[in-house]
């Protein structure tokens, strides 16, 4: 005979309403900022995400590939601190771009122990399209906000991160 099962405990306040959890992690942004820069970021990221599935790209991939341009080759590490990006999201990140024969790996010049992450003469055409499409994918995201109040977050964002 099975055990019986321990009542569920439940409150009234604590029942689901439609729109009950919008409504608060709505308010809780509001009071913490923390909360509003994570929601904002997920919002945000999802955004540009969609936009660049059809470019075969995620946001994480299209940022590497732009570095990868723009400083040269680095190693895993180097990438996931500089952008951000967790290591164990980096290892999938480079995987993929490495499968689509965008990146290749190679022994690190300056440490024989690691590897740098390398553009291949394929990434360099994706790259330009996917840089191409920059100004709508920040309409679609900051859409919300007029110029003056983006120039705002950039700097507010860059004293944040003490990059400005």
């Amino acid at each position: 005979m099975a055990a019986p099962q321990p009542a569920r405990l439940s409150s009234p306040s604590r029942e689901p309403e439609a729109g009950g959890r919008d409504r608060y992690f709505a308010k809780l942004a509001q009071e913490r900022p923390d909360v509003a820069l994570c929601r904002a970021t997920t919002l945000v990221t999802r955004a540009l995400d969609e936009e660049l599935a059809g470019r075969r790209l995620t946001m994480a991939q299209h940022l590497v590939l732009k570095m990868l341009s723009d400083v040269g080759p680095c190693s895993q590490q180097e990438l996931s601190e500089q952008l951000r990006i967790d290591r164990s999201v980096m290892v999938g990140c480079i995987d993929g771009l490495e499968d689509s024969g965008l990146v290749r790996r190679e022994r690190h010049p300056r440490d024989r122990r690691a590897y740098a992450v390398t553009l291949t003469p394929d990434a360099a055409p994706v790259l330009e399209e996917a840089e191409s499409g920059v100004p709508h994918l920040l309409d679609r995201a900051f859409g919300a906000l007029t110029a003056a109040e983006r120039r705002t977050l950039t700097r507010l964002m860059g004293k944040i991160l003490d990059v400005g």
